[in-house]
């Protein structure tokens, strides 16, 4: 029991919470590219600082859950570490300074899409973490 605790505390829930934060942070500044408060150089550069890291984060978060045997969460982010491993194997996982303007509408739309698959999966994260929380120290007060 101690140590499924530490797999959602220490390794599920941050993970989790820098999905949610980078993607947030990536359709912001799509928002602000659209509102043109922002050129196409930077914003092409702040969103593809955070691409690649979210690609390994996401494939060792589902390397993970299926390794640990938690055969749901592995199911729920299965498909999006495919999704992730076929754009980075077309090469087109980063956002292209030239092309911005031309994808920016489908770009934030999947980015918003993202942000609410990151945002359901949070909340499953924090619901098992206070579920193994309260079984935990049932236990203990046995």
């Amino acid at each position: 029991m101690g140590w499924q605790l530490l797999f959602w505390l220490l390794v599920c829930f941050p993970l989790n919470i820098a999905f949610f934060a980078s993607s947030f942070y990536q359709v912001l500044i799509l928002s602000d590219l659209e509102d043109d408060y922002m050129n196409p150089f930077d914003a092409s550069s702040r969103i593809n600082y955070f691409v690649v890291p979210e690609f390994i984060g996401q494939g060792l978060l589902c390397a993970l859950c299926l390794l640990t045997g938690h055969w749901i969460m592995f199911l729920l982010t299965l498909p999006l570490a495919c999704y992730h491993a076929n754009l980075f194997m077309k090469r087109q996982h980063l956002l292209d300074v030239t092309e911005v303007f031309r994808v920016l509408k489908a770009e934030k739309k999947f980015r918003i899409i993202k942000l609410a698959f990151y945002l359901t999966v949070l909340i499953i994260t924090i619901f098992r973490l206070v579920l193994l929380l309260v079984y935990y120290f049932d236990l203990e007060d046995e």
